[in-house]
């Protein structure tokens, strides 16, 4: 059964078409990749899952519930989480602090627990600062712990942004273009990571990568967009040998 089911969806941007007529199924469990030249609609169909922009036609089901058209937040609430192409981390505070802000969504106090520093409430901010040492320490992150999410590289900022988001523990986890920025060793460790702690929590994947190599080691199933529209869906070996895939990379000559 799939976890996501999205159907005839379009996005537009007045008289400019993003995304026309995509139907995409995600089962639960599985890494699935999305690929497509610039401009093929990737982050547009992203952007209408989590609710940041307001698909004009088609329907959007996470766990057998439409979301088509719902908030941000309440979609989050649901289990449904992302990164984004370009991080959105509090760049003024530590790296520390930023993976502490991914586990709201299982705060199960208010702020006069907090204030008053009652049990249940130390309790659970110690678990949280347990598991957020355990990802600093899965994704090479002990070394920046401290250091302001704002001055760091750009590789090193988007381990920090997918930590972070793993650590809110969605049942499905938008990843937009999460290795951009790093070195081959990096993304491959990045990669490894991912994949290990998306196994241990359950959490299901959907990638958006323009590095092909990562992504197709990476993914299970892949879909392809071209020009706002499904090209392809299949196997990465699939995608790899379909001559309309290629072309739309390549062109027609190659």
């Amino acid at each position: 059964m799939a976890l996501l089911e999205i159907d005839a969806l379009s996005v537009r941007f007045g008289g400019v078409a993003a995304v026309t007529d995509v139907s995409l199924a995600v089962t639960a469990g599985e890494i699935h990749g999305i690929i497509g030249p610039n401009g093929a609609g990737k982050t547009s169909l992203i952007n209408a899952a989590t609710g940041l922009v307001v698909a004009q036609s088609g329907s959007i089901r996470f766990a057998d519930r439409e979301i088509a058209g719902a908030a941000p937040h309440l979609i989050s609430s649901l289990g449904l989480g992302r990164t984004f192409q370009h991080v959105e981390l509090f760049g003024d505070r530590s790296v520390f602090d930023n993976l502490l802000t991914g586990f709201y969504r299982h705060q199960s106090y208010g702020p006069l627990a907090a204030a008053l520093r009652l049990p249940k409430a130390t309790r659970s901010e110690r678990r949280t600062r347990e598991q957020a040492r355990m990802l600093l320490d899965a994704f090479e992150l002990v070394a920046f712990a401290n250091t302001p999410a704002g001055l760091l590289p750009f590789g090193i900022q988007k381990r920090v942004d997918i930590a972070r988001a793993l650590a809110a523990e969605p049942r499905l986890l938008f990843l937009d273009e999460p290795v951009s920025g790093m070195s081959e060793a990096e993304a491959e460790a990045a990669v490894t990571t991912m994949r290990k702690l998306a196994r241990e929590h359950g959490i299901t994947l959907v990638v958006v990568e323009h590095n092909m190599r990562v992504l197709m080691n990476l993914a299970e199933r892949v879909t392809v967009l071209n020009q706002g529209r499904l090209l392809a869906t299949g196997t990465p070996a699939e995608m790899q040998a379909d001559t309309s895939v290629i072309e739309a990379y390549l062109g027609d000559a190659a």
